[in-house]
This record gives C-alpha cells, sequence and structure tokens, in this order.
C-alpha cells in the first residue's frame, strides 16, 4: 500500500480506500467485519462509507466494528456522505442547513465517533444556495464535527464554484471530489480533472471497475447471469448489460486488460485498478467487495507497476469518445500554445 495526502490536506490516506456500499445488503455485518479486518491488516487506512448505504445499517456496522477494536479508530480516517432522501419529508434530502444538521448528527450517532474525517456532499443540490451549504460545511469544521469537507459527483463548474466562493469568504476550503472514474468511464478528464487539478482537489474514484465489467466476470454477447450484480441485474444502473455489451469500445478495453494481465500473471482488476490508481489528481481508489476474496485480489492491484507502454495501450484503446468541439483535438490545440510561439 502507498500513501497520500488526502488531497490538499495534510491528513494521509492508503491509495487505495474500502468503500462500504455492500454493507449491510450484498454483505452480511459478519463478512463486513472480515472485510475491515483484512483491509486494515492489508495497510489501509481509508474508509468510505455514507448515510444512505442500506439506509445507515452501513454506518452502524462501522461503527460497532470501530467500538470493539479502539485502537482502529486512532488508524483509520473515517468518510461518509449526505445529501440523499433518508426519509419522504421535503426537509430529510439535500445540503440545507436543516437537513445537514440532522444528517451529521446522526452519521456521528451511527458511527459511534466524535469527529468525521470527511464529510461529503454526495450530490449537488439545485435548490441550497451553495453558500448555505457552505457556510454549514465550514461551520462543522471549526466546532469540531469534521475535519475536512469534499463532495461528490459534482460537475466541473460546480466543484470550480465552490472552491472559489469559500475562497471569496474566507470559509475552509474543500480537499476531495469522489467521481465515477475507470477505463470504461473516462469522461471527467475533459472538465473535473482540470478543475481538480486546478484547485488541488484530490480524486477518490468510485467504481473503478465498471460495476464489475472491468473483472474479466463478463463475456461478450453472453447475458449474466448467478450471484454478480448484473446477473441480478442486468439492467442495473450506468452498467446495465446490453448497451455496454453492444458498444465495441467496451470490449477494445477489455481485451487490453485481458491480455496485459496475462503478461503479469495477475487479475483483469488489478490492472484495471493499477492504471486508475496512477490517474493524475487521484488519491485514493475506492474499492468494493462482497467478500474477503474480492477485496484481497483488488489490494494486490497495490503491488502492481505497469509500464509506461503498457499503460499507454490501456489508455489508448478506452479513449472516451468526444465531439469535435470543446474536446475535440482542434479545439484542444485552441486552447494550448508554444512557449517559443509561432503556429
Amino acid at each position: 500500500m502507498r500513501y497520500r495526502t488526502l488531497g490538499n490536506s495534510g491528513a494521509v490516506v492508503s491509495n487505495y480506500a474500502l468503500g462500504t456500499m455492500t454493507f449491510g445488503a450484498e454483505a452480511t455485518e459478519e463478512t463486513s467485519r472480515d472485510i475491515l479486518d483484512s483491509y486494515v491488516a492489508a495497510g489501509g487506512n481509508f474508509i468510505d462509507t455514507a448515510d444512505v448505504y442500506s439506509a445507515g445499517v452501513s454506518e452502524e456496522i462501522i461503527g460497532r466494528w470501530l467500538a470493539e477494536r479502539p485502537d482502529a479508530r486512532d488508524r483509520v480516517v473515517l468518510a461518509t456522505k449526505g445529501r440523499f432522501p433518508m426519509g419522504t419529508a421535503p426537509n430529510d434530502v439535500g445540503t440545507s442547513r436543516r437537513h445537514l444538521t440532522r444528517a451529521l448528527d446522526d452519521s456521528l450517532r451511527r458511527l459511534g465517533v466524535e469527529q468525521i474525517d470527511l464529510y461529503q456532499m454526495h450530490a449537488w443540490d439545485p435548490i441550497t444556495p451553495l453558500e448555505e451549504t457552505l457556510r454549514f460545511l465550514h461551520d462543522s469544521v471549526s466546532s469540531g464535527k469534521i475535519a475536512y469537507y469534499g463532495f461528490s459527483n459534482f460537475l466541473g463548474w460546480q466543484l470550480t464554484k465552490a472552491v472559489h466562493v469559500a475562497k471569496a469568504f474566507g470559509w475552509s476550503a474543500p480537499v476531495t471530489l469522489q467521481p465515477q472514474y475507470s477505463l470504461l468511464v473516462r469522461e471527467i478528464e475533459s472538465e473535473i480533472v482540470p478543475a481538480s487539478l486546478d484547485a488541488g482537489i484530490g480524486l477518490l474514484p468510485w467504481s473503478p471497475l465498471g460495476g464489475g465489467w472491468l473483472s474479466g466476470k463478463y463475456k461478450r454477447d453472453v447475458p449474466p447471469t448467478g450471484a454478480t450484480r448484473l446477473g441480478e441485474n442486468p439492467e442495473r444502473g450506468m452498467e446495465a448489460w446490453q448497451a455496454r455489451n453492444d458498444d465495441p469500445r467496451t470490449w477494445d478495453v477489455i481485451g487490453t486488460v485481458e491480455k496485459i494481465a496475462a503478461d503479469h500473471g495477475v487479475s483483469d482488476s488489478q490492472v484495471a485498478l493499477a492504471w486508475l490508481a496512477d490517474r493524475p489528481a487521484v488519491t485514493s481508489v475506492i474499492l468494493g467487495a462482497r467478500t474477503t476474496e474480492q477485496l484481497a485480489d483488488n489490494l494486490a492491484a497495490a503491488d502492481l507497476e505497469l509500464s509506461p507502454e503498457e499503460t499507454s495501450r490501456l489508455t489508448e484503446a478506452s479513449q472516451p469518445r468526444v465531439g469535435v468541439y470543446p474536446y475535440g483535438p482542434m479545439a484542444q490545440n485552441q486552447r494550448s500554445r508554444k512557449i517559443e510561439g509561432g503556429r
């Protein structure tokens, strides 16, 4: 495991984080505890959850695990999120001061801690004024309820606006952003990655294996079955089976991953994770696992070093599609210049 600062903060986290969305849903409490123990034993120190994961059960499982291991609280950096509905009333959702006050206190209670190391807004809220949200987060840092804050699923302009509004008011600044990012989903490189680099924001990619597609478990034109996410629900979210199966780019990427994995004698997952962990602005890659075996395989990516040639092959095979403008090659050239001048 390697360690990096948490975005532009002084806190240090492992370059692979443990995502806990499966806790209380796809993973029982006993399995979840085993996963937590295995992750920490491997040198991981960054645990990510959210209030909405299993309607609070994920946080509760982590809280009970921490209570039984007092030394773990000093070792791990604990992150959670708020914003999505935790009830049916109008104020049970969003990033308003009213909702976040309750959401943060509830997360602290479920986790059994006095301070959350990283509190994240799970998504943009188009109703609440950004100033209201940022002032709440600043006040929460000042009161000691949270150490740092960040965002998830923000667009580039939303992130940049938040950074500059916080700076203009002299409030605590955000340190991280959680976007979806993988060899199959690279669209954030057009705006979100540059915005993050400009602000010193650390990226915490979620779904680094593209919902399991980059693990090698799916085969072309063979509908998934069995105890996999797509086997149980082929139309599941953004990684739905039919659309990705019909896209030749999917199989170009998977084929390149498979060849490099075979050359190294490692799993497809390890190759995909190793590529992502070394992308610009990435602080820590969030791993999700149903079992300790899945976690062990994913964590082995920390020992895999891809050559520049292998990295280039993966990057080329997974190039995202862009239109002519504003992200095509000619448009990119319009935004560049040679230091020596000339055309």
